[in-house]
């Protein structure tokens, strides 16, 4: 099985660490590693020749550099920053022409994973599955609240168990519901958030656009003719005329259910999308008020709160409460915990003033 990273987002949660030059992935916000390294060394023992970088044009540079012990064509540099349905598609498409018909996993590049044992021994599984039933493989976890961030997979009953990894029936899928849904799919129990670990072989992703997505399924045949034509500018133009949407919203939610079975990841799974949630994954690291400070700290009457500071720069807090505070060298943000998705809105206005400090 071949190991895709797809390291190509924006990670605009996480304003004002997060940039455009170096963003969430680039971020060492765990270690002193950044989480795209963590993500790669989980794969440390497979050959070198099976791992690929999904990323984009302008983090090329920078993550060739920190990889460079990867052959240089194990890097596939997306055309433009188009969500994960484009990049899914162009990267099935590249290997495609490889072998169409050894299994791929697509790996996100910022989540938390506590028994990485555990998650690869998932995914060996989930190739021998592949290759028995032709299936699409997809890994899903118990949530714990009613998140209104992440999808969720509606299981049945479990298919069968292989050296400890469950799998299940796949029901159906769903992005994103508004919080009063997802308080139901609590209740009822039969469902899992959406780990979006998908896996499957090259020949069948693309044969999946042609049927669900057959406009974005046309460009990525022609891009897939001219890959080797040294014709870059004519790729891009190809690439940005596919809709900019995620592989959820562009195949999943589609497919027939038949086509794909769920793994029960019983891993130790986060995804950390926002500062909150990095903030409850920190939560060991905490001190007696339940605060998490990177920095030199003067904390009177403060807690459960998160705070990111420089070297050399002292922030005092006094009176707080479940607060964010993030301080870079050309921004400060401010913001109640419960409010950290919408970091996101505070970026999209940055871009309608032109970008700066973006």
């Amino acid at each position: 099985m071949k190991i895709v990273i797809l390291a190509g987002g924006t990670g605009t949660r996480f304003w004002p660490m997060s940039r455009r030059d170096e963003p969430k992935q680039l971020c060492a916000l765990f270690s002193k590693k950044t989480m795209l390294e963590e993500t790669v060394e989980r794969f440390k023992s497979y050959p070198k020749n099976k791992i690929y970088i999904s990323t984009s044009k302008i983090l090329e540079k920078r993550i060739r550099k920190l990889f460079s012990d990867l052959p240089q064509e194990n890097f596939i540099i997306e055309p433009a920053c188009y969500d994960t349905a484009p990049a899914m598609g162009y990267a099935a498409a590249y290997l495609a022409r490889q072998d169409p018909d050894e299994p791929i996993a697509f790996i996100p590049s910022d989540h938390r994973i506590g028994r990485v044992e555990k998650f690869l021994r998932c995914l060996k599984e989930a190739e021998q599955m592949i290759l028995e039933t032709d299936k699409l493989l997809d890994i899903s976890v118990y949530p714990f609240s009613p998140s209104t961030t992440l999808g969720y997979t509606k299981i049945g009953k479990r298919i069968t168990e292989k050296n400890g990894v469950e799998f299940y029936e796949f029901l159906g899928h769903k992005e994103k519901p508004n919080f009063k849904t997802a308080q139901k799919y609590l209740e009822e129990g039969n469902y899992l958030w959406h780990a979006n670990y998908y896996m499957w072989t090259p020949k069948n992703f693309l044969e999946a656009y042609k049927k669900y997505a057959p406009e974005t399924y046309t460009i990525l045949l022609e891009i897939q003719s001219i890959f080797s034509k040294n014709q870059e500018e004519r790729i891009v133009d190809l690439y940005k005329k596919m809709k900019k949407i995620s592989f959820d919203y562009a195949i999943t939610e589609k497919m027939d259910p038949q086509n794909i079975s769920i793994i029960l990841g019983d891993f130790d799974w986060n995804d950390i999308g926002a500062w909150n949630t990095l903030y409850e994954n920190m939560l060991t690291k905490t001190d007696e008020k339940r605060n998490m400070v990177i920095g030199d700290r003067l904390n009177i009457d403060t807690s459960s709160c998160l705070i990111y500071g420089k070297e050399n720069k002292i922030i005092a807090t006094i009176g707080l409460d479940d607060l964010v505070i993030v301080d870079t060298d050309d921004a400060l943000l401010i913001c109640p915990k419960s409010r950290a998705q919408d970091v996101k809105k505070a970026v999209n206005e940055l871009k309608l003033r032109g970008g700066k400090y973006l």
